[in-house]
């Protein structure tokens, strides 16, 4: 296991290269520039930022240049953000973006899982249906549409939680944010917990089971989801990382200062270093969270083996 680890991450590093790399020539490579503006500044205005910031430089030595410091975890300053480092912005944010997601994460793999089931032991049900046709619904729904109904009703109309803001950072600031990003996701993980749920029923070791006698529960809890929980494994890592790298949309609506806004921000304005630094860090999410779920495939499914 500690020999598949380390192969895991040996193999990340050129990864990272490859997107660090390709981010760097896209954004370069995009029209307009950090300091484009609709009213153009004065050419001896522009030289200088263009000198301050070494973008007067060629191409391939910005690139080295970037690399170079990207290694020690120097993203460079901001264009936006005026006197802050990309890192420092990211140190800011992040830890408000990671809570919030943990909470949408748990509240949809929970929630998934278990409308998923309920729905495969009652297949074809009025139940199964009302269930399947929530899940087609949340998955069709945008976040920037139920953030603001979500904040009618329990904020505006009710009064029962705060329209936004983190607050104290209590559970009723996070509540409504945290239903709006974990909605679509829980119900992917519904659809998914129960199509495999639905194959796993119908396998022979679970008739065998059955037969044996044993109670539905054990046959359910200990036996059927064990492998109808690697889809759902599968797709946990794209998810968790979406979801702890914050959101644009959600911590827009409700202003929530996390690291999310930071990279559409960035976008819009051509904040090279602002992009780059949350594509890496985006990134190193991802490569986390996939070795954390082929981990957890070894321990589901004895036929995988990390040698």
């Amino acid at each position: 296991m500690i020999a598949f680890v380390l192969r895991r991450l040996g193999s990340a590093v050129p990864t990272l290269f490859i997107v660090v790399t390709i981010s760097f020539f896209l954004m370069r490579f995009a029209p307009g520039g950090p300091f484009n503006l609709e009213r153009p500044l004065p050419p001896a205005t522009m030289e200088n930022l263009m000198r301050t910031y070494q973008l007067d430089q060629p191409l391939w030595r910005q690139y080295i240049t970037y690399l170079s410091n990207a290694v020690t975890g120097d993203f460079g300053p901001s264009y936006i953000y005026k006197d802050n480092t990309v890192a420092e912005l990211i140190g800011k944010g992040l830890p408000y973006s990671i809570e919030l997601g943990f909470y949408a994460l748990l509240l949809a793999l929970v929630g998934g899982v278990t409308m998923g089931t309920i729905a495969a032991l009652r297949q074809n049900s009025v139940l199964d249906f009302s269930i399947m046709s929530l899940a087609t619904v949340g998955t069709t729904i945008p976040n920037f549409v139920v953030g603001p109904v979500l904040t009618l009703i329990f904020a505006i109309m009710l009064s029962l939680l705060p329209a936004g803001g983190w607050g104290d950072g209590s559970l009723s600031f996070l509540i409504l944010p945290m239903i709006a990003l974990a909605l679509p996701q829980l119900a992917v993980f519904a659809r998914l917990t129960r199509g495999s749920m639905i194959e796993a029923l119908h396998a022979d070791h679970i008739r065998t089971a059955r037969a044996y006698g044993l109670p539905a529960r054990v046959v359910v809890v200990t036996h059927a989801m064990r492998g109808a929980m690697l889809p759902v494994v599968s797709y946990l890592a794209p998810c968790a990382a979406a979801l702890m790298t914050g959101s644009a949309v959600v911590e827009t609506i409700f202003t929530i200062p996390g690291v999310g806004r930071y990279f559409v921000l960035g976008a819009l304005n051509r904040d090279y270093t602002l992009v780059m630094g949350t594509v890496v860090l985006i990134a190193i999410f991802v490569i986390v969270f996939n070795l954390v779920v082929d981990i957890l495939y070894g321990l589901l499914d004895p036929r995988v083996r990390h040698d």
